[in-house]
């Protein structure tokens, strides 16, 4: 039997002419103001023009497609769906079934659970693959698989060399903290019991514990700009506690996102490390993961494993 592996991310404009279509589906059919969409659009003009988001992900799906081929030759295609540009999550469920699956797994390139990201990610596909009536099954999180945390540790010790010390023990007396971040999502989700913060407080806590660290916080990030509240404490914020708290510098790492995209070239790699910089800070930001093979190969482990058809 066929498996199609369905490998869906956020999407990113192709280009500058895609910005306002982008930006206006993000907001969900409503049009940006002027001064948004030349906000977005100065931001990604700071990255270079555009967002590698998109060059990122096909390394992903590539890696993934060879992890699977060392699982079981021969048995799996894969099809890209975004949530917000072209190819859509849909498109992508009906690419499987014209490249002859007989059924799906769906993979979402975030390790952590919400019901208004990942969650919706897989709504929209599930939906589709009962209209069509393929039988399919999601991964809904990852954020424990060991891959991930060896690592996002081996990465944060890396990026804490570079700030001085460079052991592979980190004392209190260092002066140094590492702050976990992932995207910021509305405070109400926490009055639902969405898992979000907490499978991002575990998997900081895993990571932690792997790299031998005497301490670390978590923050949040890239928060939306709409009138209602979002889960912090922000990045910037956590900063300015750390300088007041008398901290020399501060490693940051993205441990809920999975790639190079907006979110980390502009607001930690240029926003946070200017603001650092003003504070007086040192500052490094673990590297992507991006198509780290290891990480790969655990993926297409849970994908094989979530196969419907797969032996119980």
């Amino acid at each position: 039997m066929t498996t199609g592996v369905l490998v869906m991310a956020y999407g990113t404009p192709r280009g500058p002419e895609d910005v306002e279509a982008f930006y206006t589906d993000v907001r969900r059919g409503r049009p940006p103001s002027a001064e948004q969409l030349a906000d977005l659009e100065r931001r990604y003009r700071a990255i270079g023009g555009i967002s590698p988001l998109n060059e990122r992900t096909a390394g992903q799906i590539s890696a993934l497609g060879r992890a699977l081929e060392e699982v079981e030759g021969g048995r799996y295609v894969l099809a890209y769906g975004a949530k917000h540009s072209r190819p859509r999550i849909e498109e992508a469920v009906e690419q499987l079934v014209g490249d002859g699956a007989k059924e799906i797994v769906g993979l979402v390139l975030a390790p952590h659970y919400s019901r208004l990201s990942v969650g919706e990610y897989i709504e929209r596909a599930r939906t589709r693959a009962e209209e069509i009536g393929i039988p399919a099954a999601f991964i809904e999180h990852w954020h424990t698989e060991d891959a991930l945390v060896e690592v996002l540790a081996r990465r944060v010790l890396a990026a804490r060399s570079t700030l001085g010390g460079g052991g592979e023990e980190l004392p209190d007396d260092e002066g140094i903290e590492v702050c976990f971040t992932a995207h910021s999502l509305p405070v109400r989700i926490l009055a639902e019991g969405d898992p979000y913060p907490a499978q991002l407080e575990e998997t900081a806590g895993l990571v932690a514990a792997r790299a031998g660290l005497a301490h670390h916080r978590v923050g949040w990030q890239s928060a939306g700009r709409t009138p209602e509240p979002w889960i912090g404490p922000d990045v910037l914020e956590l900063l300015r506690t750390l300088a007041a708290e008398g901290y020399r510098g501060v490693v940051v790492c993205p441990a809920g996102f999975a790639s190079d995209h907006l979110e980390v070239l502009y607001d930690l790699d240029i926003e946070a490390r200017g603001l650092a910089q003003e504070l007086g800070l040192a500052f490094a930001r673990t590297a992507s993961l991006n198509d780290e093979p290891s990480v790969a190969r655990a993926l297409a482990a849970r994908v094989a494993a979530a196969r419907p058809s797969a032996p119980a």
